[in-house]
């Protein structure tokens, strides 16, 4: 009986195994060396980002961190120093929800910075009440995309001037099932939806990386997309004020379902230290292979019309 029992737990603890290394998926192997390399990184306070950061401090770049929160942001560098031996790991604000903020940002990191090799969008925000930003945006649409919007075409002048370089575009699967109202990109005409609103903006990330991609062809300039997984980060901290039953599983043994935030890490590592990704520039992945996107997020006259939309938004100007 108990040799029985021993068979048992052996077989339980194999398959909790096997399931965790299917939900891992997969893992960047590359080895590139970043010395001489400036990476920028939204929201690498905690999660993937700060999992991102720290992977690219380790490769010897010079990783600046742009945070909203100051305080946290000075302990997640202090770590990603201690952890990986860079002392060239240094904290800037940013509060994405502002176009005031982002301008702030970009004219000061251009005035400091010599170069930016790598910038990854990686902060965002999934299922928030229905907020308005200071510039009267719906949050999620604001923060996901507009914010990352300006910042990077902001930065434009830095990435070409270090090219070859990369910009790196955290989206979700959810974007498969996403749609651009243009009509009413707000919700100031239809009933909120926190998920229609975060999916609508992670399709918006996958329509602006394929567009930059398009007007950055030639340039040494490429962009890239994709889906991190389910992962176990503050990310969701919103979801449970919609959905009960699913923060209460978020929290219990079906967490085994999620991947770790240096797992979810991953596919950016790939797509910003890869060699020969070029030539898949406004690609989309997931796992660290390129994936096919859904149809709307390859409708090149959808991007456009985004693009342009956004300009419009946050008040591009030709010139910039």
């Amino acid at each position: 009986m108990c040799l029985h029992v021993v068979k048992i737990n052996r077989c339980v603890v194999l398959c909790v195994w096997l399931l965790r290394r299917w939900v891992a998926g997969g893992v960047c192997r590359c080895t590139a060396r970043l010395d001489g390399r400036t990476v920028l990184i939204t929201g690498a306070n905690t999660g993937i980002g700060k999992e991102t950061a720290r992977d690219m401090a380790r490769r010897g770049a010079r990783v600046v961190m742009a945070c909203r929160d100051l305080t946290r942001a000075e302990r997640a560098a202090e770590e990603v120093r201690r952890a990986t031996g860079n002392g060239n790991v240094v904290i800037r604000h940013l509060d994405l929800a502002s176009t005031y903020s982002v301008r702030m940002f970009a004219k000061e990191f251009l005035g400091s910075e010599e170069r930016l090799d790598i910038l990854i969008n990686n902060a965002g925000i999934m299922m928030c009440p229905k907020w308005l930003t200071e510039d009267s945006f719906e949050t999620q649409m604001a923060v996901n995309h507009l914010g990352h919007f300006l910042l990077t075409n902001l930065l434009l002048p830095k990435l070409r001037s270090s090219a070859p370089s990369r910009v790196v575009v955290v989206s979700s699967l959810a974007h498969e099932t996403g749609k651009i109202d243009f009509d009413d990109l707000f919700f100031a005409k239809r009933p909120y939806s926190p998920m229609t609103s975060y999916k609508q903006s992670k399709l918006a990330n996958v329509l602006f990386s394929r567009e930059l991609a398009r007007r950055m062809k030639g340039t040494g300039v490429t962009a890239y997309s994709l889906h991190p997984g389910v992962i176990r980060t503050e990310l969701g901290r919103h979801v449970e004020s919609w959905f009960p039953l699913l923060g209460v599983l978020l929290r219990a043994p079906s967490m085994l379902l999620m991947k770790t935030p240096t797992q979810g890490a991953q596919t950016s590592i790939y797509c910003a230290v890869t060699p020969g990704l070029e030539k898949l520039s406004g690609g989309y992945f997931s796992d660290c292979k390129e994936k096919r996107a859904a149809e709307v997020a390859r409708d090149n006259e959808v991007a456009k019309k985004l693009w342009d939309v956004s300009a419009q938004l946050v008040g591009l100007s030709v010139k910039e």
